[in-house]
C-alpha cells in the first residue's frame, strides 16, 4: 500500500538539499570591469588598471577562477606563487569582488613579478592584523609622552615614514586633511614615527606642515619591532590591537572610516576626495 510522505517532511528535506548545494558551492555572480586578456598585453596597460582598480588591503570577496568563493589569505597566497592576476568586478548584490584570472601566454613578464612583490607586501600587513601592537614608551617632538597604557582606550592611527620618502611626504596635504576630519574626535590620536633625528625633523617641518605628532629616531622600533619594510606605512590600533595596515593615505581613509563605525558605533562622516594644498 503506498504510504504519502508529510507535506511538512517533504518541504525541510528540499531546504536542507539546496542549502547543501549553495553551501558547497559558493559561487558568486560576477562581472569584470575590463578584459583580462587585453590588459596583460602591456605592462602599461596592466599597471594602469591596477593602481586605479585595486586595493588589495580593502575588504572585498575573493573568488578564484572557477568563480568559488575563497578565504582572503588564500587568495593573496596564489597571487604570491605567481600565474594569476586580480580583476575587480562587481556582484550581483553590488559588493566588491576581486578574481583571480590566469596570465596568458602573451603576458608581459614584469606583470607577474610585480603582483607577486605588491601581494608579498599586502600578506605580510594582512598577517599583521588582529595582533597586540607591541609594547612602547614613545616622545613626540612637542615633549608629549605616549605608551600602551595611555592609548588603552583610544584608536590610534600610527604612520611610519622618513624624511628622504619622497612619497611619505607627497601625503602629508591628505593625512592633515585626515586629522581635521577627526579633530573633535578625542578619541583618536595621529602619532608618526620617523627614522630621522629630532634636530633634522625640526628643520624640515619649519618648511613641511604635518598634523600628526612627530616621534624622533624610531628606526629600530619600526625595523625590529614592527617589521616595517616600505614606507609609507599606516597603522590603525584599537585599544592595543591592530585592526588595519596600509601603505597609502587613500586607503587610510577608508579603512579608519569603516573602523570608527564598527567599533563605536559612530556614524562618521563618509571618505571624500581630500583637497589639494600647499604645504
Amino acid at each position: 500500500m503506498l504510504k504519502l510522505i508529510p507535506t511538512k517532511n517533504i518541504l525541510k528535506t528540499a531546504l536542507f538539499i539546496l542549502f547543501l548545494a549553495l553551501s558547497c558551492t559558493k559561487k558568486e555572480v560576477y562581472m569584470p570591469n575590463t578584459s583580462p586578456k587585453e590588459i596583460q598585453t602591456e605592462f602599461k596597460k596592466w599597471w594602469e588598471y591596477h593602481y586605479y582598480n585595486i586595493a588589495l588591503s580593502n575588504n572585498f570577496i575573493p573568488i578564484d577562477s572557477n568563480d568559488k568563493i575563497i578565504e582572503k589569505r588564500e587568495f593573496l597566497q596564489k597571487l604570491i606563487a605567481g600565474g594569476y592576476i586580480p580583476i575587480k568586478g562587481l556582484s550581483d548584490n553590488r559588493k566588491e569582488i576581486y578574481k583571480l584570472y590566469k596570465l596568458t601566454k602573451d603576458a608581459d613578464a614584469e606583470i607577474e613579478s610585480q603582483i607577486k612583490e605588491s601581494s608579498r607586501q599586502i600578506y605580510k600587513n594582512f598577517k599583521m592584523e588582529n595582533t597586540k601592537f607591541p609594547n612602547f614608551s614613545f616622545e613626540d617632538l612637542e615633549g608629549n609622552r605616549y605608551n600602551n597604557d595611555a592609548i588603552k582606550n583610544k584608536i590610534v592611527v600610527l604612520k611610519c615614514w622618513f624624511i628622504a620618502c619622497g612619497a611619505c611626504v607627497e601625503e602629508f596635504p591628505e593625512l592633515n586633511y585626515l586629522v581635521e576630519k577627526y579633530g573633535d574626535r578625542k578619541d583618536i590620536v595621529f602619532i608618526s614615527l620617523a627614522t630621522d633625528s629630532a634636530e633634522s625633523l625640526y628643520k624640515f617641518l619649519e618648511k613641511k606642515q604635518f598634523s600628526y605628532a612627530v616621534v624622533p629616531n624610531q628606526s629600530d622600533f619600526m625595523r625590529s619591532r614592527l617589521k616595517v619594510e616600505g614606507y609609507p606605512t599606516h597603522i590603525i590600533i584599537d585599544r592595543g590591537v591592530i585592526k588595519k595596515v596600509v601603505n597609502s593615505s587613500s586607503e587610510l581613509e577608508k579603512a579608519l572610516h569603516k573602523i570608527i563605525k564598527e567599533i563605536n558605533n559612530f556614524t562618521a562622516p563618509p571618505p571624500s576626495p581630500s583637497p589639494k594644498q600647499e604645504i
